[in-house]
């Protein structure tokens, strides 16, 4: 019997309402039985004009009034008073008792059904079909609680569509490097390939570029999962600047582009981690640099807006549609999806790290661009010390 109970909730809820049903017939019962003589015999007597006996307040049958045979009379009227009141009691009972089962059993179906479907759902998103949801009607706390199981299934369905999404990826990413590796190990084998100083340089190319997705791939899981600690101490972002241009240095000779640095003067510092801000300026300078063409200009630049900083990298680059713009920070992410690593799109990391590493500082980053061929701009802020 306790493990029914335990395991249905709509005949806790009867029983609960039929318990209630049964104490308050119990104690209608009681206190009518108590109170009922007293009421009686005070009734009687003024009605038949006897005062009521102050020496017993009026308890007892046949006291006070009448002769023996009067009283005789009337405590035989008084009990089958008694059993009529009685009887009408336990009928009334009966009938509230039936209409409390019937409506009881009303409202536990209104209460345990929802509930039964909530089982039902997420016995199926378990079994992996994450796009079930459940009815929702009304607005007390069990419709509250289907609105909040439809969330969390759509966010299970958005997290299983963007694993599927991040497989492929991954994929794709380890299969080109993993086929030109593989391409130049055949040509040598058959001979068609030189063993020279050129093909090797091109395996051990392809090897650094399969290499750097790999420690990509381990820097996004530890940042997304917040496995990773941060040094917050005072610091110039001058200095942050200083250490990013002498590392992109050889990419801007490369495709002679100007980086121009337009700081606020006597700028006050930042309370970050300064290792952790210069791999966010690296990433967001290099993918300026690397969707600007030859000759073109890089700006960097700063403005306070209250107890923070805001930093913005600003390109004359190929620019962003508008309908890009909120997948930008999206892993994996390409504009031009035709655009590969080795063509200088980048593995889409750079800018989820970016992102990550930003909101661990409490800052905000966000990507601007008036369109095609008109440039971007990446913006962030950071706290001030």
């Amino acid at each position: 019997m306790k493990n029914i109970l335990q395991s249905h909730l709509g005949l806790k809820l009867l029983i609960s309402y039929l318990a209630i049903i049964l104490l308050a017939a119990v104690v209608m019962i009681f206190t009518t039985e108590a109170a009922l003589p007293q009421s009686f015999n005070r009734h009687m007597m003024e009605m038949m004009g006897t005062p009521v006996p102050a020496e017993n307040g009026g308890r007892g049958m046949g006291m006070g009034y009448g002769s023996p045979q009067n009283a005789q009379g009337q405590q035989q009227l008084f009990a089958n008073f008694r059993a009529g009141v009685t009887e009408a009691m336990l009928l009334a009972v009966a009938i509230a008792s039936l209409a409390a089962l019937l409506v009881s059993l009303l409202f536990s179906r209104g209460i345990v059904a929802p509930l039964q479907q909530m089982t039902r759902a997420s016995q199926r998103i378990a079994a992996g079909h994450y796009a079930e949801r459940v009815e929702i009607s009304g607005q007390d706390e069990i419709a509250q609680l289907g609105g909040q199981f439809n969330q969390m299934a759509a966010e299970l369905e958005q997290v299983e569509a963007m694993r599927r999404r991040l497989i492929g990826d991954v994929s794709h990413e380890l299969r080109t490097p993993l086929t030109a590796i593989k391409g130049y190990m055949e040509g040598l084998m058959d001979g068609v390939l030189p063993a020279s100083a050129e093909t090797y340089q091109q395996i051990h190319t392809e090897a650094e570029r399969l290499s750097r997705l790999v420690d990509d791939l381990q820097e996004l899981s530890r940042v997304e999962a917040g496995a990773f600690s941060l040094n917050f101490a005072p610091i110039s972002l001058s200095s942050l600047m200083e250490t990013t241009a002498k590392r992109l240095l050889p990419h801007l000779q490369q495709k002679n582009i100007t980086l121009n640095l337009v700081l606020l003067p006597e700028l006050p510092p930042l309370r970050v981690d300064g290792d952790r801000i210069t791999q966010v300026l690296t990433n967001l300078v290099s993918n300026a640099i690397q969707y600007t063409p030859v000759g073109g200009v890089v700006t960097v630049s700063t403005a306070l807006t209250g107890a923070e900083m805001c930093v913005s990298i600003a390109d004359t680059g190929v620019g962003i549609p508008a309908e890009n713009l909120p997948h930008i920070f999206d892993r994996f992410y390409r504009v031009d999806k035709s655009r590969s690593r080795q063509e200088g799109g980048g593995s889409g990391i750079g800018l989820t790290i970016a992102k990550a590493l930003v909101e661990a500082h409490g800052g905000k980053i966000w990507a601007e661009s008036a369109g095609v061929g008109q440039g971007s701009v990446f913006s962030f802020t950071l706290p001030l010390a």
